[in-house]
């Protein structure tokens, strides 16, 4: 079992950064691939970035890629999202998932520990 929880998020001016953090428990948290997704009122929830426990790979959504960065600290059971350049769209609330052994995924559905959620606002 893994219990995840998001900080950081809050209101910001475009062009600006925020650094979300995702606080696991559990001692095997290295053994997790662990992707943040965002989500909008009515939408699904949206994939941004992932980090793979298999070497630490790195894949990000196109549409954040050059202005996320998606890094883990093993040792303090972490796993950050550096946001920068932030504009309006990037406005949503933004989740921490985990998967055990597993390389990469984008979708939803395959991850099995989802945080409560932390939300990114970006004013024009």
């Amino acid at each position: 079992q893994v219990q995840l929880v998001e900080s950081g998020g809050g209101l910001v001016q475009a062009g600006g950064s925020l650094r979300l953090s995702c606080a696991a428990s559990g001692r095997t948290f290295s053994s997790y691939t662990t992707s943040w997704f965002r989500q909008v009122p009515g939408k699904e929830r949206f994939f941004v970035a992932a980090i793979s426990c298999i070497g630490g790979s790195t894949y990000y959504s196109n549409s954040v890629k050059s202005r996320f960065t998606i890094s883990r600290d093993n040792a303090k059971n972490t796993v950050y999202l550096q946001m920068n350049s932030l504009n309006p769209e990037d406005t949503a609330v933004y989740y921490c998932a985990a998967v055990r052994n597993s390389s990469y995924s984008s979708r939803a559905s395959d991850y099995d520990y989802w945080g409560q959620g932390t939300q990114v606002t970006v004013s024009s």
